[in-house]
């Protein structure tokens, strides 16, 4: 379903308690942590832009994170309450670590694998033997490891090399690696400074079977004690989300020029194509109907793999959709 759609598709968003906070209520601090990626940081940053914390009785204090592994390191030391991030949602609270409450969006196109043909890669098929860099752990590595066994190569039939995101860009541009799986905005870097580089797949060629999602996730403790935070969250997040979707152009515009003027506003847009997001009526039919655990549960599965999770804990335990479905209403 096209964007433009997706309005026409769904009712109005009705949130349960939907007035404004009483002036006088008291402000909740939050420490938000978050990676700096459209797909994942969208949604906040619209809502901060427009307001929407503060009308929801909450002041964001926010912490960049380069992976999300850094900010699940960050929120079992208790530094941050609740984190926003990419596909490890389904690998730290499969070990106990956090609870899932809130879905941003999917990673339709976002996650992308480039190779240098004049390094004899023009194939997926040719990447076997090669050296690949990438973010072990991350949704880059998740996409990678699909798209390799999709095609018939066991990942262990390639050296991939583990770095940091923007370590692994430059590996590729310097021609030290065949490919790079990466997530955007790499991909801009690499169309700039590697322009003969190729774009061998992206993670859309895997809808919906093995989608993985973005979202929220908050500390144990924090999700035990402070469900009415939660729920304020919830509430500022859904109206962003909604404005992105019915008002995209001017919503993309804010928070480019905000929060990231080092990319072009048509590359924005291109970023946004890229994702796959719904109406906050739309999610919560996914929430309901066991859509985003079955994709939760997907990447769990590849965690407990990869990195030999003992007795993981199943996305029907870690990723709790009641307080969304309390708060958003059809």
């Amino acid at each position: 379903m096209q964007r433009r759609d997706l309005l026409k598709a769904s009712g109005a968003v009705v949130l349960a308690g939907a007035a404004s906070r009483p002036a006088s209520a008291a402000t909740t601090r939050v420490k938000v942590g978050y990676l700096h990626s459209l797909a994942v940081d969208g949604q906040m940053w619209l809502a901060e832009s427009r307001g929407l914390w503060k009308k929801h009785g909450l002041q964001m204090d926010y912490i960049q994170f380069q992976t999300g592994i850094e900010g699940f390191q960050a929120m079992t030391g208790g530094s941050i309450d609740v984190l926003s991030t990419g596909a490890v949602l389904s690998n730290f609270p499969a070990r106990g670590q956090g609870k899932v409450f809130l879905i941003n969006d999917i990673e339709f196109a976002t996650a992308q694998l480039w190779c240098h043909p004049s390094m004899g890669v023009k194939t997926i098929a040719d990447l076997k033997g090669k050296k690949i860099s990438t973010t072990l752990g991350t949704t880059a590595h998740v996409f990678l490891d699909t798209a390799l066994r999709a095609n018939g190569i066991d990942p262990k039939e390639v050296t991939l090399i583990n770095q940091r995101m923007p370590d692994a860009v430059t590996a590729f541009i310097s021609g030290a690696v065949a490919a790079v799986a990466l997530w955007v905005p790499f991909n801009e870097a690499v169309k700039a400074k590697s322009p003969d580089a190729r774009m061998l797949i992206d993670a859309s060629a895997y809808y919906p079977k093995d989608a993985i999602v973005d979202g929220w996730v908050a500390r144990n403790d924090f999700f035990d004690k402070r469900k009415d935070v939660l729920t304020r969250i919830i509430k500022g997040w859904a109206e962003a989300n909604d404005y992105l979707i019915s008002h995209s152009d001017s919503a993309l515009a804010t928070v480019q020029r905000l929060h990231y003027p080092q990319v072009s506003l048509p590359d924005f847009k291109d970023e946004f194509r890229d994702q796959k997001v719904f109406t906050s009526v739309e999610w919560r039919q996914k929430y309901a109907d066991g859509t985003i655990t079955a994709w939760l549960q997907h990447v769990t599965d590849f965690f407990a793999g990869y990195a030999s999770i003992p007795n993981p804990v199943p996305a029907s335990r870690y990723f709790d959709p009641s307080l969304y479905l309390a708060t958003i209403r059809a």
